[in-house]
């Protein structure tokens, strides 16, 4: 019962201020004295209520201008004018009302992505079924995966084909397909037939949970704006009483103190500013681009300087095959295959390119044996009766007793990577490797200059050569290369010179330049990743498009914020003014009060389109 009432305490107060109303004017046709006691009566409980919550937040150390709307009920009701106390008190539970359909509808894209969680997993255990908590699956576990379910965790399809609606976490409307052994992201929702996946991390540790915890500490947020409300909101609660006491004391009727309370409206302070900031961070999350929190929200708005990573960010960041180049009588896939079938006992990212594009010609594969391997440099292994050594060309120029890979690499680029081949002792050719630059970068930087940036800078661990190349063909402000995590930390601050700084990357390596930017952007939200946590944006797409939109966003949200402020404070004071003047009576003040709260709100939540 008392959850109830709580819940819905809003809609009750509203309920209560209609009906005395109403009942007022109909008891006027009983008795002229009736309808003030009715008033009087009705106006009551929404004053409690209004008091009690101003006694919760003075105990929490806040001081709101809820205070405004108290003294307006209580000196209407002292001088007599029930009727304008019952409207004021109609007014302040109907903007309580408004309020909490603003916020809700600010907040119903983070909101959803809570509201997704999975809670059990159908999970497969001594040759039958097992619903499963989320909280008890671990690496390795088989689950399957019904139609309309969302995944529980991180994992790959491990039978049949994944037909996934990953909208909740990209924003790309379109579903996507998922073979045996690709992966399959927590959150996604299965449009297709039932497949079997294996959990690849527990739950805690899946891109979902990350993606939550991101959303509520987003939601728990309190923008600086709104801060700087707050304490704009005493500056306004004084200016009121004075006004008030002013219009008492020089006019000698208590009827205009009263009506300079009722119309002046907290609104635009306590309300439109944090609807405007959570309608920017729902919008942007609805694009895949998750804001942590307001602050970051309003700092984005400011950013005028970006320092991107390369690898992961104006790249694909995953190496692959550019050519194969095999010693004569060698043909280039069977240099491949060698290569692949010995570097599937390795987890190194070259190997796993390696794997993929020798699948993806459709070369069969062995298991290797003997393998032995000298980690960062390379490994040795038999196939198919040949002893094969795959590496770097110095490791495998150690273990060859002929041939060079130096022979075989005329006409390289910058940013291309050798993996040498020998078999049986001699050197039989090189594959070359790099990790190409995203099709999209070129226009994506543009849209970055368009949405307010006006300096770009590349900061990689790259080799400077490989660095100064991506500047030259990307119009690039600057490049910096060779550097190390606290090197590009220094870049950082640097590049403060020139305005707030945003800073985007998606490695380990990345995170405390990401943490020492004034925005630090992180590509992907996958699991627990430094990166992620580091960050105050967290991308979930590996693109910066999202980026570029949350920039558009941040703009327009901070634009309505202050919008709402200036005209709605403007049109308060207006309204103070004539009601200081004896030009606006109580009841009508209540009226333009409300008037001012609905215009101020819904001007708030445009920031939503």
């Amino acid at each position: 019962m008392f959850a109830v009432l709580r819940n819905h305490s809003s809609q009750i107060l509203v309920a209560i201020a209609a009906l005395g109303i109403a009942a007022g004017f109909a008891a006027n046709l009983i008795s002229p004295e009736l309808p003030r006691i009715i008033w009087s009566v009705a106006t009551l409980p929404v004053l409690l209520a209004l008091l009690l919550q101003i006694w919760r937040s003075l105990r929490a150390g806040d001081v709101g201008l809820d205070v405004v709307a108290a003294l307006s009920m209580v000196s209407a009701l002292l001088i007599g004018e029930s009727l304008a106390a019952n409207v004021v008190a109609l007014m302040y539970a109907g903007g309580q009302l408004l309020e909490d359909f603003a916020s809700g509808r600010a907040r119903r894209e983070m909101t959803a992505l809570i509201g997704r969680v999975s809670h059990s997993a159908m999970r497969y255990q001594d040759g039958g079924l097992v619903e499963t908590p989320i909280a008890a699956l671990q690496p390795g576990d088989r689950l399957m995966i019904r139609h309309g379910e969302v995944l529980p965790v991180d994992g790959k399809v491990s039978q049949g084909v994944a037909v996934l609606d990953q909208s909740a976490l990209t924003g790309e409307p379109l579903p996507v397909q998922r073979q045996v052994d690709e992966e399959a992201l927590s959150g996604s929702t299965n449009t297709g037939p039932t497949f079997d996946m294996v959990a690849t991390r527990p739950a805690s540790e899946s891109t979902y949970a990350a993606i939550v915890r991101l959303v509520q500490s987003a939601q728990e947020s309190k923008a600086p704006m709104t801060r700087l409300a707050d304490r704009y909101a005493m500056v306004f609660l004084i200016v009121t009483v004075v006004l008030a006491v002013a219009a008492w004391y020089f006019s000698g009727d208590a009827r205009r103190a009263v009506a300079v309370l009722v119309v002046a409206t907290p609104c635009p302070l306590i309300i439109a500013v944090p609807v405007a900031i959570i309608s920017g961070m729902s919008r942007s999350a609805r694009i895949g681009a998750l804001i942590k929190g307001g602050d970051v929200l309003e700092a984005l708005a400011q950013v005028r300087t970006a320092v991107l990573d390369k690898t992961g960010t104006l790249t694909r960041g995953y190496p692959e095959i550019e050519d194969v180049r095999s010693a004569p009588g060698r043909a280039p896939d069977e240099l491949l295959r060698l290569a692949a079938s010995l570097d599937q006992a390795s987890t190194h990212v070259m190997a796993t390119s390696l794997i993929e594009a020798a699948k993806a010609r459709g070369l069969q594969l062995v298991l290797p044996t003997s393998v032995v391997e000298d980690a960062g440099a390379g490994l040795e292994g038999v196939i198919d009766g040949h002893r094969v050594v795959v590496g770097g060309s110095g490791y495998v120029r150690s273990k060859s007793a002929s041939g060079d890979p130096a022979t075989f690499r005329d006409g390289l680029k910058p940013g291309q990577a050798v993996v040498a081949v020998a078999v049986d002792g001699a050197v039989a050719g090189i594959i070359v490797m790099a990790d190409p630059m995203r099709d999209d970068a070129q226009s994506l930087l543009d849209s970055l200059r368009q949405a307010g940036i006006k300096r770009i800078t590349l900061a990689s661990g790259d080799r400077q050569d490989v660095v100064d190349e991506f500047r030259r063909e990307l119009h690039l402000d600057d490049a910096r290369g060779d550097l190390t995590p606290d090197q590009k930390v220094a870049v950082v601050s640097a590049e403060r010179e020139h305005g707030p700084v945003l800073m985007v990357g998606d490695g380990v390596n990345d995170a405390p330049a990401l943490a020492a930017a004034d925005v630090g952007v992180a590509m992907g939200a996958r699991g627990t990743a430094a990166s992620s946590e580091a960050a105050g944006l967290v991308l979930l797409v590996d693109k910066l498009s999202p980026l570029v939109e949350a920039l558009k966003i941040a703009h327009r949200s901070l634009g309505i914020a202050k919008q709402s402020v200036f005209v709605g404070l403007g049109l308060s004071f207006a309204g103070m003014i004539a009601a200081a003047l004896g030009y606006l009576p109580p009841v009508q003040g209540a009226l333009l009060q409300e008037a001012i709260d609905i215009i101020v709100i819904f001007n708030a939540l445009r920031a939503l389109r």
